[in-house]
């Protein structure tokens, strides 16, 4: 279960995109010009050596099959595995000695459904419910009534004090001898959040009211992030927030990345008729921890109950603005994810767009673009179409020579390949 639950909410979008045509062109040529129209997205093929986007699976919803793991260890650079998987994660080593694993751990859970308790120990949480109940019960979270917090869309997952210390020490220790002991490459920390109200309406004792709640839980995961970061750091183990909603808190991207990079489970997504990802100050916080070469970012587009500005949208946006943060350290899955219980590989993967040739830059308009040795790629986060000049040379992934100015519809993106 990956915790953020922006797809709860209800977006708008808008109903229409222009696709704008080069009329001198057309008659000239007979080719198309400053074409936006969907096209559709090419097929996955054989996975390229040095992608310019790397793959990121995120397997923790069913176990992984020989086969999908075979696979995997040619297809992504980066996969996420349930702490009892370790044979999963030893088979994956051992096939592709460069590939990263991470174990999945809850920052902000305990759970007490039965099959958290089956794997001899190996939690997906940081404790377990039961010792926890017995030895420490203010590690719980608890509303102003005294009770505990039980998160809505996933019964039997409990809200923990993620401000306490104790809590913060025993979850560090725990997790760190875990990672070390098993052979993990790091740990993806799951729900760090900005907000319980993703999860449940409650007012947490202490406070008085839900701001005062998110407020408490923020800070306590800050300085929890810290204190795991720094311990598993020290072992030379990578620590990989989930991270929600950092596009409100400028700084906190930067702040939470800095043991190794994080996660934006919502990337390239829609609110109201612009692209999220690009509000607030995440955006530039994501191109700069990408640029230095250390930082992970794990990118996750998903579609499941979101509408899109037009059909694929998504895909080409959230494949476009993954490459504008391009280099071996920006990992994408597209918006087959789903639920995590099968692989993912977007078609667009499989494009030899080659070496970046420079920084991704924006736009007077607004739009992100960057050129590539083999193609070009652009990102319109806004909520108007905008027109742009791409590099000469250059076709749509269907083959469409584009000639001209090229008009991105709003809350889209676009992927050109060298002809």
């Amino acid at each position: 279960m990956i915790g953020l639950v922006h797809l709860m909410r209800r977006f708008r979008v808008p109903g229409r995109f222009l696709v704008a045509l080069s009329l001198t062109a057309s008659v000239l040529g007979g080719c198309a010009a400053g074409v936006s129209a969907p096209h559709p997205e090419p097929a996955a093929r054989v996975p390229l050596a040095d992608p310019a986007v790397c793959g990121l699976w995120n397997a923790i919803g069913a176990a992984p099959t020989d086969a999908q793991l075979v696979d995997a260890a040619q297809r992504y650079q980066v996969v996420i595995l349930n702490a009892w998987e370790t044979a999963a994660q030893k088979r994956l080593k051992a096939l592709n000695p460069a590939i990263t694993v991470l174990v999945y751990k809850d920052l902000s859970s305990t759970r007490s459904y039965e099959t958290a308790t089956l794997h001899g120990g190996l939690l997906p949480t940081g404790v377990d419910f039961a010792a926890t109940e017995r030895e420490h019960p203010d590690w719980f979270a608890t509303d102003t009534g005294g009770r505990r917090v039980e998160w809505a869309p996933y019964p039997q997952h409990w809200q923990m004090a993620v401000w306490n210390a104790d809590y913060q020490r025993e979850w560090t220790t725990a997790v760190t001898t875990e990672a070390v002991r098993d052979g993990w490459d790091g740990v993806f920390a799951d729900n760090d959040f900005a907000s319980l109200g993703f999860y449940s309406d409650a007012v947490l004792a202490g406070t008085s009211s839900r701001a005062e709640t998110d407020r408490l839980l923020r800070d306590g995961l800050d300085r929890m992030v810290a204190v795991a970061g720094s311990a598993l750091a020290a072992q030379g183990k990578l620590f990989i927030p989930n991270l929600s909603e950092a596009r409100l808190y400028p700084g906190r991207w930067t702040e939470h990345a800095r043991f190794g990079g994080a996660m934006e489970e919502n990337f390239a997504q829609y609110a109201g008729d612009e692209l999220l990802t690009w509000q607030g100050t995440q955006w530039e916080e994501m191109v700069r921890t990408s640029s230095d070469g250390k930082h992970l970012n794990l990118l996750v587009t998903k579609t499941a109950g979101v509408p899109e500005s037009s059909p694929g949208a998504a895909g080409r946006a959230g494949f476009a603005g993954a490459a504008l943060l391009a280099g071996d350290r920006a990992c994408w899955t597209g918006p087959d994810a789903g639920d995590y219980s099968r692989p993912a590989f977007s078609g667009y993967q499989s494009l030899a767009l080659g070496e970046p040739r420079g920084p991704a830059v924006q736009q007077d308009s607004g739009v992100w673009t960057r050129e590539f040795t083999g193609g070009w790629v652009a990102v319109n986060p806004s909520d108007a179409d905008e027109t742009v000049t791409p590099p000469a040379g250059l076709s749509t992934t269907d083959g469409t020579a584009i000639t001209s100015d090229l008009t991105i519809s709003a809350a889209d993106g676009e992927i050109l390949v060298r002809r």
